[in-house]
C-alpha cells in the first residue's frame, strides 16, 4: 500500500498539483487567467466524452445496463448516507446536510481523470465506457439531496432552474455531448481528431492540476471553521462509498480496473455542477463547509492517498 501511495504521489499530474498549492501557500505571483482555466476544462471534459462514446460505440446494451443500474443506485444511496451521517451524528442542520450530501454522491471529474492516468500509469486496463457512468452519476445525488432537505423543511424549490444549471452546466453538457459525438462517429470517425484529443491529454491534464492546486489550497484556510467531525467526513465517507463501489463494480461483473474506477466515482465529491445546483435551490446552505469539505479536504485526499487505496482495496477483493 506504501508503495502505490508513493508511486501515485510521483505521478505527474499528482506532483503538478502539489506544486499548484506550495505556488499558492508561498503566495507566489503564478495565476491562470480564467480564459486559460475555462479552455482546459473544456478541452479534458470533451476528450474524455469523445474517449468514451467511440468506446460506447463498441459496446452492447448487456454489457453496460448492470454497471449503468449499479451507478444510479449508488447516485441515490450515498446522498442519503451522507444526510444520515451529517444529522444524526454531526448535528448539521437540514440544509448544510443536505447540500454537503449532493456534493458527495455526485461525482468529481478531476479525480475520475486523475484515476484513469494512475491506472494507465500502472498498465491496468478498464472498461472504457466509463465516462458515460460518470455522467449518469453527476444527476441523481443532486436530485436527491435537495428532495430530502425540502421534505424536511418545506417550501418550493425552482425545479426548472435547478435542472437547467445541472444539465446545461459544461461539465455535463459536454462528457454527454462527446458520449453521443463519440458514439456516433465511431473508432473510424474519430481517427481524424485523435491525435488533438489523445496525444496532448496528459499534458492538458498536468496543466489543469496545477490550477486546481491553487485552487485547493486557498481552502485550506477553511479547514478551522468546519470542525473535526466534517474533517474526519470528508475522509472516512469517501473510504466507505469507496469500498461499495468497488464491491458492487465486481459483483455486475466488471473487471478489477472498472471496479476501481466505480469505486472512485462513488468516493469523489462535486466541486462543479453541485455548487451550482445547491447555490440556486438551497442558498440557506453555508458555502464553507461544502466547498471546503469537498475541495479543501476530499479532493487532495482522494489525489494522493484514496487512488491507491481503492486500488489496493480492489486487488484485494479480486485475488
Amino acid at each position: 500500500m506504501l508503495e502505490l501511495v508513493q508511486n501515485n504521489l510521483l505521478s505527474p499530474v499528482v506532483l503538478a498539483f502539489v506544486l499548484g498549492m506550495i505556488a499558492t501557500l508561498v503566495r507566489s505571483d503564478l495565476r491562470f487567467p480564467e480564459e486559460l482555466y475555462v479552455a482546459l476544462s473544456i478541452y479534458l471534459l470533451l476528450a474524455i466524452g469523445l474517449k468514451g462514446g467511440v468506446e460506447l460505440s463498441k459496446t452492447t446494451l448487456a454489457e453496460i445496463w448492470a454497471p449503468i443500474a449499479v451507478t444510479i443506485f449508488m447516485g441515490v444511496a450515498t446522498p442519503v448516507a451522507a444526510y444520515a451521517i451529517l444529522r444524526r451524528l454531526g448535528g448539521f442542520n437540514t440544509p448544510d446536510s443536505a447540500a454537503i450530501a449532493a456534493h458527495y454522491g455526485s461525482v468529481s471529474v478531476v479525480t475520475f481523470l486523475a484515476a484513469t492516468a494512475f491506472l494507465n500509469a500502472a498498465g491496468v486496463t478498464y472498461e472504457m465506457y466509463m465516462p458515460a457512468l460518470v455522467a449518469i452519476l453527476e444527476i441523481p445525488a443532486i436530485v436527491v439531496a435537495l428532495l430530502l432537505a425540502r421534505m424536511r423543511m418545506g417550501g418550493t424549490t425552482a425545479w426548472g432552474e435547478v435542472f437547467h444549471e445541472i444539465l446545461s452546466g459544461r461539465s455535463i453538457l459536454l462528457l454527454l455531448g462527446g458520449l453521443l459525438i463519440g458514439a456516433l462517429v465511431g473508432p473510424q470517425g474519430f481517427e481524424s481528431v485523435s491525435g488533438f484529443f489523445v496525444v496532448p491529454f496528459h499534458g492538458i491534464l498536468m496543466l489543469f492540476l496545477l490550477e486546481m492546486g491553487m485552487v485547493t489550497a486557498r481552502r485550506l484556510r477553511d479547514l478551522r471553521k468546519v470542525g473535526l467531525f466534517l474533517i474526519a467526513f470528508g475522509i472516512l465517507v469517501p473510504i466507505l462509498h469507496g469500498a461499495i463501489g468497488i464491491a458492487l463494480g465486481k459483483f455486475v461483473g466488471m473487471s478489477m480496473g472498472g471496479s476501481m474506477m466505480l469505486g472512485v466515482l462513488v468516493a469523489s465529491a462535486s466541486y462543479i455542477a453541485a455548487p451550482a445546483a445547491v447555490r440556486i435551490a438551497l442558498p440557506e446552505a453555508n458555502p464553507s463547509y461544502y466547498l471546503t469539505a469537498s475541495l479543501g479536504i476530499t479532493f487532495p485526499f482522494n489525489l494522493t492517498v484514496g487512488i491507491p487505496l481503492y486500488f489496493a482495496l480492489a486487488k484485494m477483493l479480486f485475488e
